[in-house]
């Protein structure tokens, strides 16, 4: 067992606040060691696979970090290092489809239609929205809520009036924001709930840097639905599948199974 896996695995049980443990772990990955990360996160990703409750709340934290545009250059070299050290199951977590050399269309300006707007019908600025999402009335929420810019969503994410169902609409939008989503998903505590999860693994636009780690937190009855929905991108139902492959047996007891 890596010891510093296990004193990952050790300090998260301890830790009952998400944040907490969200900032632990970020700490954590951003350590001098990268080979000694690396290894750490491949003990846990391999403990984690075969259905361990423990290595799967380290990871349930790991993930927002792992989604954080800012430390997009460490995951990548994580990336790279899993790859050249044979680090099979942390390359598994790390997985995306390949990168296209062609140019990334740029996005479009937003539409006006969906942004929150005065009481005179005005759309409001970028600084306005972003102080209406932190105290916004329920009656302003359904325009936040399909607000396209990522500062914006970053806040109401953050006010406590925002409920789980909520989320979830915003997580399952078709056509889905990338930026959108990786909000959600860097978020410390609203990708620790199922349901968000399986709204942000199912939407056919959600970005596979973040929809791939989260695969490694399903149950096996949402894998089995990962893998038979048809419009998820081939790599997150492939990342599916083969985690399915790699969990142990259900045991049977009398009276029903345990899910794992």
């Amino acid at each position: 067992m890596d010891p510093l896996a296990e004193r990952w695995r050790r300090a998260v049980s301890s830790l009952k606040e998400l944040r907490l443990r969200v900032a632990y772990l970020r700490s954590e990955l951003l350590r001098d060691d990268l080979l000694s990360i690396a290894r750490a996160l491949d003990d846990l990703c391999r403990d984690a696979e075969q259905a361990s409750p423990v290595a799967r709340d380290v990871l349930g934290a790991a993930v927002p970090v792992l989604a954080d545009p800012a430390l997009s250059e460490r995951v990548e070299q994580l990336r790279e290092l899993a790859a050249s050290a044979a680090l099979l199951s942390l390359s598994r977590l790390l997985r995306r489809k390949p990168r296209r050399h062609e140019a990334q269309p740029t996005s479009p300006p937003p539409d006006e239609r969906h942004l929150a707007t005065s009481s005179a019908g005005r759309a409001l600025t970028l600084g306005e929205r972003r102080a209406l999402a932190r105290r916004p009335t329920r009656a302003a929420f359904d325009a936040l809520l399909r607000d396209p810019h990522p500062l914006v969503i970053r806040n109401l994410l953050a006010n406590p009036r925002l409920t789980e169902d909520d989320v979830v609409r915003l997580a399952a939008r078709r056509p889905a924001n990338p930026e959108v989503m990786t909000e959600i998903a860097r978020h410390p505590e609203w990708p620790q709930r199922a349901r968000v999860r399986m709204a942000i693994v199912q939407n056919p636009g959600a970005p596979p840097e973040i929809a791939v780690p989260m695969v490694r937190l399903l149950l096996r009855p949402e894998l089995l639905q990962l893998v038979a929905a048809p419009d998820v991108p081939a790599v997150v139902r492939a990342a599916a599948r083969e985690l399915l492959e790699r969990r142990p047996p259900v045991p049977h007891k009398p009276g029903g199974a345990l899910e794992q």
